[in-house]
């Protein structure tokens, strides 16, 4: 991906999980917990006494889990604040460990560090995905991208929802591989199936929160990024207008549109195949 689109992206996916407001609010939680981790990540990137430095980041509550390994106990401290910096960080669980013969990676080029804010970002994108969609939010799923290539580890509900989980990572824009090691719970699949159906019936999603996921949803997918589709939603109910290349791309649109949390039905009469 070219750099430009890749920083265009990141703003954009910022934007959108920033955006319209929904009203089940555990879900507003893991989209914003997402955002602040691809921040934090940024953040410590972009700082050159901290980039030599492998820094995994997680946030959970407002806490910024920070852990890896630094040289010395001023890059430790450094770390916390550049999180504490972040908006909606309220304090910092660091775990990182002082170590003196840490080696630090040697400094990159330019190249290099666009690489690693293009690995945050479809970290931050593909958890977004995964959240968004009616068939995987909710499942515990740890997103790792390294070189564009994207691991999915944790807990999947079934075969089908481990399968569509590596899908919507691989279908997005920027991700060359995935490894999907996600096992299945069997345990907690009845449980976590009854759990769905009642965040389903007391979530009311707004028709602007739809569209401005399946919205995005379109930009960040490798076969439906560009493409001239309109979107609206009325009560849950999508419609899709515009022009596509193929059947093929118009039943993904439909597809990816249908998946969305909150989605009623999709209406693609008006979806012309060129």
């Amino acid at each position: 991906m070219h750099h430009l689109k890749s920083l265009a992206l990141a703003t954009t996916t910022a934007l959108l999980l920033g955006g319209m407001p929904l009203t089940a609010s555990a879900d507003s939680a893991d989209l914003r917990e997402a955002r602040q981790e691809g921040s934090i990540w940024t953040a410590i990137t972009l700082n050159r006494h901290l980039n030599p430095f492998t820094i995994d980041v997680d946030v959970e509550n407002g806490t910024a889990i920070l852990s890896g390994s630094v040289e010395s106990d001023i890059d430790r401290d450094l770390a916390e604040q550049v999180a504490l910096g972040i908006d909606g960080i309220e304090k910092v669980d660091n775990r990182l460990k002082v170590d003196p013969a840490t080696k630090p990676r040697e400094a990159g080029s330019e190249r290099d560090l666009a690489q690693r804010i293009e690995d945050a970002t479809l970290t931050a994108t593909i958890k977004s995905k995964l959240l968004w969609n009616s068939n995987t939010e909710g499942m515990d799923v740890n997103v790792d991208t390294r070189a564009g290539v994207v691991t999915l580890k944790g807990e999947a509900r079934s075969a089908e929802a481990k399968e569509l989980a590596g899908r919507l990572a691989a279908n997005t824009d920027g991700v060359s591989d995935v490894n999907n090691l996600l096992s299945i719970s069997t345990t907690s699949s009845t449980a976590a199936k009854a759990q769905d159906s009642a965040d389903q019936a007391g979530a009311a999603i707004s028709d602007g929160w739809i569209t401005s996921k399946v919205k995005a949803s379109y930009l960040v997918s490798n076969n439906l990024d560009g493409l001239k589709i309109d979107v609206s939603t009325e009560n849950g109910m999508v419609r899709l207008a515009g022009q596509v290349p193929s059947a093929a791309q118009k039943d993904l649109a439909i597809e990816t549109a249908r998946n969305i949390r909150g989605v009623r039905g999709v209406d693609a009469d008006a979806v012309q195949v060129q």
